[in-house]
Formats: C-alpha cells, sequence, structure tokens
C-alpha cells in the first residue's frame, strides 16, 4: 500500500431538505498516488453509500478528474458524489475553468456542474442502456419486491453507467410499503418510483436498492434520478420540472429536483453541504 500521508478531507450533505437528512459522500481532496486498493479499503472503512478521491484531471476541458468507490467496487458514475464531490472542491478553493459551470472527469466521460445560489446540478449523462427489462429479470425484481405483476405501471433499464434498473409503481406509498429480499436479487441494482398525491411538495417517492455495490438501500441517489428523469420527460410520464423525495424509510428526508430543458438535457439539482472538514491519514 501507499506510505500514508495527511490529506485534505470533507464529508458532504448531498440533496437535504433540513441539516444532515440527505445523502453523506466521502471526499479525499487529494488521492494523487493512492491505488486502487488504498481507495477501495478506505471506501470499505467510511461505509458510506460512496467515498471519491479528487485527481488532476486528464482530459483538457476538466477541472478534476473524480474517481468514486462504494464499499465493494469502483463506478463510472454516480450522482450524488458528483455534487458532493464539487461542493468540496469548491470550498477547497477550487477555481473552474469557466464562471457558468464545472466539468469533472470521471471513467463515465465528462460531466458538467452548473451552480445556482445554493444548489448544485449535474447534467445527466448519456444513457448506456434502455428500453424495457426482459421477462426472466423482471420476475425476478417483482418476486423480490413482494409485488404483485399488476403492481407495475412500467419498467425500464435506466443505465447510466451503474446498471440501474426501475419499476414504476402507482403510488408513492406502494413504493414506500416495499419490504424488498435482497437476498433474492444480490447483482441488482433497481429501484421503484411511484406518484405522490397531487398537490404535494413533492411528484414522486424514489427508492433505490444496490445490493450489488454493497449497499442495501441508498438514502438519496443522483445517477439513477438522473436517468429516471430522461425516461419519464421523454415519455410525458412526468412534467419537464419535477421534485423527488428519497431516504423516507430510513429516516432522511433528500429532496431532489429533475428538469428538463428544450434541448433534451436534464439536470439534477439539489443542495450540498459540508458537513466535516478537516484531514485524513491515508
Amino acid at each position: 500500500m501507499t506510505m500514508p500521508r495527511t490529506r485534505s478531507f470533507m464529508q458532504v450533505d448531498v440533496f437535504p431538505s433540513r441539516p444532515y437528512s440527505g445523502n453523506p459522500v466521502a471526499v479525499v481532496l487529494d488521492g494523487t498516488d493512492l491505488s486502487d486498493q488504498d481507495m477501495q479499503c478506505l471506501a470499505r472503512w467510511t461505509n458510506l453509500s460512496e467515498t471519491t478521491f479528487v485527481l488532476p484531471p486528464t482530459a483538457s476541458e476538466a477541472d478534476y478528474r473524480l474517481r468514486i468507490f462504494t464499499p465493494q467496487k469502483e463506478l463510472p458514475f454516480a450522482g450524488h458524489p458528483t455534487l458532493g464531490s464539487a461542493r468540496a472542491w469548491l470550498e477547497s478553493g477550487g477555481m473552474p475553468r469557466h464562471a457558468d459551470r464545472i466539468v469533472q472527469e470521471c471513467a463515465a466521460g465528462l460531466v458538467t456542474v452548473r451552480r445556482s445560489k445554493d444548489t448544485l446540478s449535474f447534467a445527466a449523462p448519456p444513457r448506456v442502456r434502455d428500453g424495457a427489462l426482459d421477462d426472466a429479470y423482471l420476475e425476478q425484481i417483482v418476486a423480490a419486491f413482494g409485488l404483485a405483476h399488476g403492481q407495475v405501471v412500467a419498467h425500464q433499464w435506466v443505465d447510466n453507467g451503474p446498471g440501474w434498473a426501475v419499476l414504476q409503481l402507482a403510488t408513492a406509498q406502494e413504493v414506500l410499503a416495499l419490504e424488498p429480499d435482497l437476498s433474492r436479487i444480490p447483482a441488482a441494482m433497481v429501484g421503484a418510483i411511484g406518484a405522490h398525491p397531487e398537490g404535494s411538495e413533492h411528484h414522486f417517492e424514489m427508492r433505490t436498492f444496490a445490493p450489488a455495490a454493497g449497499v442495501p438501500e441508498d438514502p438519496a441517489c443522483g445517477s439513477m434520478n438522473a436517468a429516471v428523469g430522461q425516461w419519464l420527460t421523454t415519455t410525458g410520464a412526468a412534467p419537464s420540472t419535477y421534485r423527488v423525495s428519497q431516504g423516507t424509510r430510513l429516516g432522511r428526508a433528500a429532496s431532489i429536483e429533475i428538469t428538463a430543458d428544450t434541448d433534451g438535457s436534464v439536470w439534477v439539482s439539489g443542495a450540498a453541504t459540508i458537513g466535516i472538514r478537516g484531514s485524513i491519514t491515508v
């Protein structure tokens, strides 16, 4: 392993609607000279859904490069770590090349992040897989979720890197009532979304389960919301701007806003606040 040294470190709460109600990400602001094994070891130790490492960019357009690890593996892209790492990079004195945007380089490519008052927004990356789930996989998920087939309004691959699939249920209450048996889908990266009653603060309730990444349930998932936003706004199943609540069953209160521009770009927005700042020896 790399010889330990002290590095700047922050833990950022992403998508909170009140203090400490979102999804935390651990950010090591200098990942230079750390090996893959070093990074995975630390991510396993923090035991958060993701831990990130900021590195110098290799792409000329990028402001920095980001590597993203769950407790079990590296991801090519993830949403809440993108916003949390951008906030940490800015707070540590990072100066973007362009005043109106930050460009993050990651294994999935370049991701644009915009700043607006207290919120950050990332542009949803292209999906690497879409379309309806095959019958066998759908059957596995329905059984693991304890659903009747008639409860599934629609289903879709919404994979922008992590491998996401999603089921749409009729109501938020059905989503909140899920008691999934993840032992039946140990390799899955899957979510469920359902509508809140008209007039509610949020349009939809989302839950995401990532047993394949060692995360039973994610408190707030930017990558899933990004790809689901592309799907729902394209099909007209959701308005061009809508809000999602997530983390309710985990005692969190995450709030995520989805906006589809007229050019087809989808943006995922939310708060990102520093909870811990200091140093870490790694």
